[in-house]
């Protein structure tokens, strides 16, 4: 995908494919990504907000399911409460895709797995350092270490692990360390995100001083093996999270990442949506 766009070649599977993309949460690469996605397959996305439509009057989501899911193609769900897109994905006759939830962020780990590849090639056997919250983010990095055969050292403030039965199915691949300085020794990858998702707002003061000690730097990288690539999903607080130079820093791969999020949500589509149906 990402080397026909850049030859310039027509690559049109989805013509009069629609993708339904229903956002209860804020987002920039995610819509981007899905709706220039689509147009560039051939089709079309309609960006659906809670305030627009039926989802945020009560319709319960079944509901919705059977209805959408009979007038799209496939649909795309960014929310809070994974239940929203098993319930969802349980009543449609489409395929769903999971744009986000407060659970986890999958879209995202194939952006990430395809900019480490790209740079560096396979990632099995790799150490991979996850520095801070144990969000929706570090459960996927999980998955992504059984899936992909790394090994993921995650490194967090005590009471914000990552969810416990993710880490029971990992097993020896993954350890909770205290330390960031312990996670990040001889990490080919370490990636962050921001302390405070979408949600908790009201967490912000709290874990600003919980968080402090995990701010990602230089030094840090420089803990790290020689090879090391840093990745953010973004968007980055800079000043918090990461010191304000580290997107700037040779060993950060963010916007290649970024960017990627394109191609791999090309690729996703592409796989799940049936082409166009031939001409009678």
């Amino acid at each position: 995908m990402k080397d026909l766009r850049k030859r310039g070649v027509l690559f049109e599977p989805l013509k009069n494919r629609v993708l339904g993309m229903i956002f209860e949460k804020a987002s920039t690469r995610t819509r981007l990504s899905f709706e220039a996605g689509m147009i560039q397959l051939g089709g079309q996305a309609i960006f659906l907000s809670p305030r627009d439509t039926q989802l945020g009057r009560g319709e319960p989501i079944s509901d919705s399911a059977i209805v959408m899911s009979r007038m799209l193609d496939a649909v795309m769900i960014r929310t809070f409460a994974h239940s929203t897109l098993t319930d969802f994905a349980a009543n449609s006759s489409v395929p769903v895709i999971n744009g986000l939830s407060d659970d986890l962020h999958p879209c995202q780990l194939m952006a990430d797995m395809q900019t480490y590849h790209e740079h560096r090639g396979s990632i099995a056997g790799k150490t991979v350092a996850w520095i801070g919250d144990g969000n929706n983010m570090c459960n996927t990095y999980i998955e992504a270490a059984i899936q992909f055969d790394f090994r993921l050292k995650v490194a967090c403030p005590e009471g914000y692990e990552p969810d416990a039965e993710l880490l029971a199915r990992a097993g020896e691949r993954v350890q909770v360390l205290r330390d960031p300085r312990e996670a990040a020794a001889g990490a080919n990858l370490i990636s962050t995100d921001v302390w405070a998702s979408m949600g908790q707002e009201d967490e912000v003061a709290a874990r600003l001083a919980t968080f402090r000690p995990y701010q990602v730097n230089r030094a840090l990288l420089d803990c790290a093996a020689a090879d090391v690539l840093f990745m953010h999903c973004l968007p980055a607080h800079r000043g918090e999270e990461i010191s304000h130079d580290l997107l700037d820093d040779p060993r950060s791969a963010a916007w290649d990442q970024a960017e990627n999020r394109l191609h791999v949500q090309k690729a996703l589509l592409e796989f799940l949506v049936e082409p166009a149906y031939h001409h009678a």
